[in-house]
């Protein structure tokens, strides 16, 4: 699956003063999918990432209202996929791939 219409953003941004925005407060990988789940403290919001590093393919969900976060974390396709009405317009930028 291609989401071509996503850019990516930096994850680990910094605030003016040098202080992070974006934490990752989980993360796994299983048969080169990377799943991170970030929190965006100058939003107050939660995402997740997923980045396929055999095809370079990356997308980040917004956690909406009402939606556990873990949920998302540990079904990202599912919501990516069927999360109903509007999903693609919570699809946001990603840089889902990790410094080493």
């Amino acid at each position: 699956m291609m989401y071509s219409q996503l850019q990516h953003s930096n994850p680990d941004r910094l605030e003016p003063g040098g202080a992070r925005t974006t934490r990752e407060l989980d993360s796994r990988t299983s048969d080169g999918i990377d799943v991170r789940l970030l929190w965006h403290s100058s939003e107050n919001r939660v995402s997740v990432a997923v980045s396929d590093t055999k095809t370079g393919e990356a997308f980040e969900l917004a956690v909406r209202q009402g939606q556990s976060p873990l949920d998302v974390f540990h079904h990202p396709f599912a919501y990516a996929g069927h999360g109903g009405a509007g999903i693609w317009s919570d699809l946001v930028p990603s840089t889902a791939s990790r410094s080493s």
